[in-house]
């Protein structure tokens, strides 16, 4: 199944994204994602950071992570299922699921024998990769979390809310694009996304078949007790005990309107030795919105593992 939008324009942002893809086939599906390091040899201890995007992000996302610690660390960034490069199959032949996500998530670290893994998640990406992690505690060296949840939400901002009204939502948010498209400026505080990152970010979700993963991240989201995924939630929640020796770092945009400081807080509740960096003016693409800060943290974290935790 082709993800390939043939009807984009010059595709400027492919300068800016990695020459690392690699596919992993999961049943009838291909399971794009990034490494920098493909042939790096099972069991070796090389720190592998794992980069774990939210919706309606992708792959592209995680880009100067790469950039910037590729040179020192094995950087995997995946796409889920319905997202980025990876195919996309119709509604009723994917659960679009929390729990299929994190199920594919767990393949691919048992698939590349990864070791050492430092967790790098945001959005969704959050609630995925920490229930990955639970299920493989003994694989992980650190977490780090950008505006994510890992718990039922505390609210569901109108502007979600309305993308769930019946047949209208699947209409905006699949024929008109308009959950990607406004997350361009409304994902932003600090700054104003460039256009041809902005382009990337855009590219995979060309029509409607593309934005099946979109649509169905949001439909995913447990409004009411007996969402299938508010009872994963719950557990989830529950299980971040097991993480509690694991080093974390915590990078919030306080601007974010959706994951807002309050998703910060309840981390923190459960996780109180968590290094939290609170970024005053950035919003929800917090990477994107205030880069600089961002990655100092990140690196000012990875070097405390260095030095304490992780094992060349």
């Amino acid at each position: 199944m082709s993800n390939r939008n043939p009807t984009a324009t010059a595709d400027r942002w492919r300068s800016l994204y990695p020459n690392c893809e690699r596919e992993l086939q999961i049943g009838a599906w291909r399971y794009h994602y990034l490494d920098n390091r493909p042939d790096q040899a099972a069991g070796d201890d090389t720190p592998v950071i794992l980069c774990v995007h939210g919706n309606p992000t992708w792959s592209f996302y995680w880009r100067s992570i790469f950039g910037t610690f590729g040179d020192r660390y094995r950087v995997v960034a995946v796409d889920h299922i319905g997202c980025g490069l990876s195919d996309k199959p119709p509604r009723g032949e994917f659960p679009y699921s929390l729990a299929a996500h994190r199920d594919n998530l767990v393949r691919l670290i048992d698939h590349l024998q990864l070791r050492n893994v430092i967790l790098l998640a945001h959005d969704w990406g959050g609630a995925i990769g920490l229930a990955a992690s639970v299920s493989r505690v003994e694989s992980m060296a650190g977490l780090m979390l950008l505006n994510t949840a890992a718990f039922p939400p505390p609210y569901v901002p109108w502007r979600i809310a309305a993308c769930r009204i019946p047949l209208l939502g699947t209409l905006g948010l699949r024929g008109l694009n308009l959950f990607a498209r406004a997350a361009v400026p409304m994902a932003m505080s600090k700054t104003k996304l460039d256009e041809t990152v902005a382009q990337g970010l855009l590219y995979p979700y060309g029509n409607w078949n593309d934005r099946v993963g979109i649509d169905s991240f949001v439909r995913d989201i447990p409004l009411t007790t007996w969402h299938r995924t508010d009872r994963v939630l719950r557990q989830l929640e529950q299980d971040l005990s097991k993480l509690a020796h694991v080093p974390k770092l915590l990078v919030w945009g306080m601007r974010d309107w959706c994951f807002r400081p309050e998703c910060l807080e309840r981390f923190l509740l459960h996780w109180p030795d968590a290094t939290a960096v609170r970024l005053a003016d950035a919003g929800h693409y917090v990477i994107e919105d205030d880069p600089r800060a961002t990655l100092d943290a990140i690196e000012s974290f990875l070097s405390g593992l260095r030095g304490e935790n992780v094992q060349h």
